[in-house]
């Protein structure tokens, strides 16, 4: 029997009875509220506040549900149960509403909730969403421990673009295998994420979310971010510090993490208010980051940014020139240059991207090599800071070449695509390893740097 002949016969069958039966039809209104968009995508963590004991979920849905809910349920894994978890925990908070720029202001809602009081050392399971749609359910690793006396292996680099990822699905892999405990994107995301009225940006956080979701994805804007103010940039993620994710600091094992907007330095055009209160800011968190309390707790430092101090690369910008802006500050007066700052506080290493190489550098000051004290052991105490270029993750506008001569304070350089691994052993020994992606995951470069004691160069040279 046709399946409108059944429906033909209930009904009569109903009306007989005493029933009234009609088939429910959906006026336009109606019929338009049931695809509005609430699903979640582009799910990614952060560290929150409290590095040990703090998850931050952030999201994204076309539409905000109609209770304006912003819900993530988890809960703990446990092996060896039928059940490996329940979602029986639940955290709720906000959401944004996020406008693009561009000419169609096209709009989503950006959601954001905090996980509290998480157990060290601890697996959870999680998903996030309202009652009108929820994620797949993701997991995370809490860290080991809240005091220094951990391990952490991170993944670094900069530059992977939307098209030509190309060290995305090994990072996919790696981060499967459990191998980090957080990543740094050193800027320069998606090329560009306010292109096509955002949806480049939104595709890119797609395609992130395999390792975003499962790792805290801490980042830093580069010049490709500039777009409307850092616009996109600033409403997608959720960095500690309450600066709108331009610049903050996180500890993790024996390292003092910070991460710096390089670009207030360039794009002047936004105002100088955000160069000047950067600049203050990460004077007060050396200071506080050396009192000799947290220094012996935490005695590596290690910034990051986009735009590189040093770098050898044959462009017609950065690295040509030799008094770049974040180096040295503003042109002639020389106000707010950060290099002072790294070797008065004594920071360890700097980390960059923007150029898409790789290259490690001798440890340099002011365009002065200051090798550690032992000749064949150059990072061994060495007098200033250790620079790293890692923009080489990926993106469409292809390979940084470098000069014919290279110069005396550049150690390595590599134009393979890939990225780098920073595991801090303990608080005398951090070991770094560059793996190409083109070379099928080889290690093409790697070296220790061993530190005896911490703090300011001013008084060892």
């Amino acid at each position: 029997m046709e399946p409108l002949h059944q429906l033909l016969m209930l009904s009569s069958l109903l009306l007989v009875a005493g029933i009234c039966f009609m088939p429910q039809v959906l006026t336009a209104e109606q019929d338009k509220v049931q695809i509005v968009h609430y699903q979640p995508e582009q799910v990614h963590l952060a560290f929150g506040e409290r590095t040990a004991s703090e998850m931050v979920v952030t999201w994204s849905t076309r539409s905000l549900p109609p209770d304006t809910a912003s819900i993530v349920e988890y809960g703990l894994i446990v092996a060896g149960q039928s059940t490996p978890y329940r979602l029986n925990q639940r955290a709720q908070g906000t959401a944004t509403k996020f406008v693009d720029g561009g000419r169609k202001h096209s709009t989503q809602f950006i959601h954001r909730v905090t996980l509290s009081q998480l157990e060290a050392n601890s697996s959870y399971a999680y998903h996030c969403g309202s009652g009108l749609g929820w994620s797949a359910v993701y997991q995370f690793r809490t860290v080991p421990a809240a005091d220094a006396d951990w391990s952490p292996s991170l993944a670094i680099y900069g530059d992977m673009g939307n098209e030509n990822a190309q060290s995305l699905a090994r990072l996919q892999q790696e981060t499967q295998l459990g191998m980090y405990d957080a990543i740094i994107h050193v800027g320069d995301f998606a090329y560009d994420m306010n292109t096509k009225e955002a949806r480049v940006g939104d595709e890119f956080m797609r395609q992130i979310e395999t390792v975003a979701a499962y790792l805290p994805y801490m980042v830093v804007p580069g010049n490709h971010e500039e777009k409307f103010n850092f616009s996109n940039y600033r409403a997608r993620f959720s960095m500690p510090g309450g600066t709108e994710n331009m610049f903050y600091s996180f500890d993790l094992g024996p390292v003092h993490f910070i991460g710096i907007s390089t670009e207030v330095y360039y794009f002047m055009n936004y105002g100088v208010k955000t160069l000047v209160f950067q600049y203050e800011w990460l004077r007060r968190d050396l200071e506080q980051a050396n009192l000799p309390e947290n220094r012996a707790k935490r005695p590596w430092i290690i910034i990051y940014g986009h735009r590189p101090m040093y770098c050898s690369n044959e462009n017609d910008n950065d690295c040509t020139h030799s008094e770049t802006l974040t180096r040295v500050g503003w042109p002639f007066v020389h106000m707010f240059g950060m290099e002072p700052l790294l070797y008065e506080f004594g920071v360890d290493v700097a980390i960059w991207a923007h150029e898409h190489s790789y290259e490690r550098l001798w440890p340099i000051y002011d365009y002065e090599v200051r090798n550690g004290t032992l000749q064949d052991s150059p990072y061994e105490n060495p007098g200033a800071p250790v620079h790293i270029v890692t923009g080489s993750a990926g993106c469409n506008e292809g390979r940084e070449p470098f000069k014919g001569k290279i110069p005396e304070w550049s150690a390595f350089h590599s134009q393979d695509y890939g990225y780098t691994r920073l595991k801090a052993h303990n608080r005398t020994h951090l070991h770094f390893e560059q793996v190409s992606d083109d070379q099928n995951g080889a290690i093409i470069d790697q070296f220790w740097l061993i530190k005896s004691h911490h703090g300011s160069y001013q008084n060892r040279n």
